[in-house]
């Protein structure tokens, strides 16, 4: 068996690791301010990796997007796929935001949760303002095709690579040498991302451990009751998603659900969704999903399809509201789910998104946005969850529009999907000959 095929161990051995660590770490430094900074010392592994990834994200979305457009040959296969997967996307959204409404409400998580409450005036210091509808669709277009690289702005990148995509294509023959300078750079992107990921293991050691050693594992006997529901809601969310996945796969599912198994664990570990992107692009390789079809949906779903988030959303909201014994009528409850419907769009380009999200919402609805400070210090461990969902939700709605497209293919065996290498991908066709 390849070397490659143990990375996922690593991870794993990395995150138990990981927690001794930082659980000795905690013991070892009872000062807050000294933890703080031995964590802070700790989580420079993480820190380097997460800027790894952020330096190899933007050109890798863009030239296996531009590609992925181009071999779609025409701007209407490129509008078909893109209404087949904001179909899905949507629909994803409405039934994740409306499990977290139902799931706090029979778990009334924040009911009699025994700790003192904030004061209803105190700040949470998060820009609630700045995170609207109206700021949402001006930020879509990018100002600078450079700034939105820079600033890693993926919906930006997105943009701006369907419009080059699509011109690329138009061109046909005439595009065939860019086309080939951009399919060499996604090449060389997936290498670059490749040897990256070697270093996943110990940003995973380096993320659980700086977290435990400032919170340390008392934090979850605390805050048991809330954290259990959550997770508790994102397995049925989990199962939910996989269930879909079989109604339009059928047994495939299982497949792909341990392909991406790597990818849910960096997620996981790191708390990023962003960090997982290079892996589920392989994956989705393995699985035999077009790559014409998940460099166009995936990054999409970075920006739309947040599912672990967005049932967080109305699951935060809720226990907030339990907290202050604040009782929303459902009608008021479903207001509220069409308002996070619009206000959720766009999260990944925002730091703390959901927190932002959540306060913004809690404005709206006169439910003390001072609540927030009761999950703030149990967020990074809720965050991984999110952020794993998130993965998985994006995985199946990739492969589920490939099936709905033709361009799913056999894949891989179930011997080869313990290799977790990064492949190359399908081979990659001009612009003209996919017009032909």
């Amino acid at each position: 068996m390849s070397k490659k095929s143990h990375i996922t161990t690593y991870i794993v051995i990395a995150m138990v690791l990981g927690a001794a660590v930082g659980y000795a770490c905690n013991v070892a430094f009872p000062d807050p301010k000294l933890a703080r900074d031995v964590a802070g010392y700790i989580s420079v592994i993480t820190d380097v990796f997460l800027r790894l990834i952020k330096m190899i994200i933007a050109p890798l979305v863009f030239s296996t997007l531009v590609m992925g457009i181009a071999h779609m040959g025409d701007a209407s296969t490129v509008g078909r796929v893109g209404v087949k997967a904001l179909a899905w996307f949507i629909t994803a959204s409405l039934v994740s935001l409306t499990l977290g409404l139902i799931m706090a409400t029979v778990l009334q998580p924040g009911t009699n949760i025994g700790l003192p409450l904030p004061d209803v005036g105190a700040a949470t210091n998060l820009k609630t303002n700045a995170f609207t509808l109206k700021d949402f669709i001006a930020h879509l277009v990018p100002r600078s095709v450079a700034e939105a690289m820079a600033n890693n702005e993926i919906l930006q990148i997105v943009v701006f690579s369907i419009f080059f995509g699509t011109a690329l294509a138009a061109l046909g023959e005439r595009g065939a040498r860019m086309a080939g300078v951009i399919e060499d750079l996604a090449q060389v992107m997936l290498k670059v991302t490749g040897a990256v990921m070697w270093m996943a293991p110990l940003a995973v050691f380096a993320a659980i451990a700086s977290t435990v050693t400032t919170q340390g594992l008392g934090i979850l006997l605390t805050f048991a009751k809330f954290m259990g529901s959550f997770y508790l809601a994102l397995f049925v969310l989990w199962g939910m998603l996989t269930a879909a996945g079989w109604v339009f796969l059928g047994k495939r599912v299982i497949s792909l659900i341990r392909l991406i198994r790597e990818p849910f664990l960096i997620s996981f570990s790191t708390a990023s969704s962003e960090a997982a992107y290079p892996k589920l692009l392989e994956a989705l390789d393995r699985f035999g999903v077009n790559r014409k079809i998940s460099s166009f949906v995936l990054p999409l779903g970075y920006s739309f399809n947040l599912d672990g988030s967005m049932m967080y959303c109305t699951f935060a909201v809720l226990f907030i509201a339990q907290a202050y014994d604040i009782h929303l009528p459902l009608a008021t409850q479903i207001t509220m789910l069409l308002l996070l419907m619009l206000t959720s769009k766009g999260m990944a380009g925002v730091p703390r998104a959901s927190l932002v999200v959540i306060a913004a919402t809690l404005n709206q609805f006169n439910i003390p946005e001072a609540g927030l400070l009761l999950i703030m210090g149990v967020d990074q461990f809720l965050d991984m969850g999110r952020s794993a969902t998130n993965a998985v939700g994006n995985s199946i709605a990739s492969a589920v529009v490939a099936k709905w497209e033709g361009q799913l293919s056999g894949g891989a065996t179930l011997e080869d999907q313990g290799e977790g290498g990064m492949e190359e991908g399908p081979p990659m066709h001009k612009p003209g000959a996919a017009q032909a």
